[in-house]
């Protein structure tokens, strides 16, 4: 398996920045790659991809130097087996709630004796063409990034039972639907879920793990890795309205 580069960076105390992907469009995430982003996490959590698209936009990620991470519900662990077995090095499970959750995700993405993620001849293995299946289960162990997101209030409330889980790697706060949770619904820049994000941030650190949440844009970037935070994305989607909605607004005012 090859080597997790923004698990390197992240050992290293590097900032790392990534896009959420919830177009299924493998072009799409070849240029991301291309561009530069360390890692695209292809969102089958709020889109449509498939299963077939999803191997192929790996590919595209793979050939362009982005890490392939995926958004995945943790209702299914078969769905989540799915994903890792197609070649993704990072798992990025939403609505993690309580420790026992997080612990169920670590049991979901790795093998025994970390987790209980069954074994079989796969893609991500190089169908055993390359590395034995053990040395493959080693590797795998070891590389692939796990990913908790917090995004509720009795999420916070347990985030200490959720830092103490062993395999899990980052902790990402989810600010929209936080803000629902926390009652500001539609508002994830509101100062109370700023303020609530921050705080649990500094308990991620200081518990060891890496702290994630979005970065909507350079300011906000800056605000996060000043708080500590490592682990930054924000989504394909919002940056493809800003910049269309602010060229076409440009070209209507250049004609009046």
């Amino acid at each position: 398996m090859r080597t997790n580069q923004v698990k390197e960076k992240l050992r290293r105390g590097e900032p790392v920045i990534g896009l959420f992907c919830n177009f299924s469009a493998p072009g799409e995430i070849e240029v991301l790659g291309w561009l530069g982003y360390d890692f695209v996490i292809i969102d089958a959590e709020h889109s449509t991809v498939d299963y077939q698209t999803m191997e192929n936009m790996i590919r595209a990620a793979e050939v362009s130097g982005a890490a392939p991470f995926a958004r995945i519900g943790l209702g299914l662990s078969q769905n989540i087996l799915r994903f890792m077995d197609a070649g993704v090095i990072g798992a990025q499970i939403p609505l993690v709630n309580t420790g026992e959750q997080a612990q169920a995700v670590v049991d979901a993405v790795k093998y025994p004796p970390v987790g209980k993620r069954g074994l079989a001849g796969v893609r991500a293995g190089t169908f055993g063409i390359l590395e034995s299946m053990g040395d493959y289960v080693v590797s795998a162990n070891k590389e692939t990034l796990v990913t908790v997101q917090v995004e509720t209030t009795q999420a916070l409330d347990n985030l200490d039972d959720i830092v103490a889980v062993d395999g899990v790697d980052v902790v990402f706060l989810g600010p929209s639907d936080l803000s629902s949770s926390m009652g500001y619904a539609g508002q994830p820049t509101h100062p109370e879920v700023i303020k609530a994000i921050t705080e649990a941030g500094q308990r991620i650190v200081a518990a060891g793990k890496y702290a994630g949440t979005i970065a909507r844009d350079a300011t906000a970037y800056a605000q996060w890795r000043q708080a500590g935070f490592q682990y930054l994305c924000t989504g394909v989607s919002a940056l493809l309205i800003q910049s269309t909605r602010a060229y076409l607004e440009g070209c209507r005012q250049t004609d009046g």
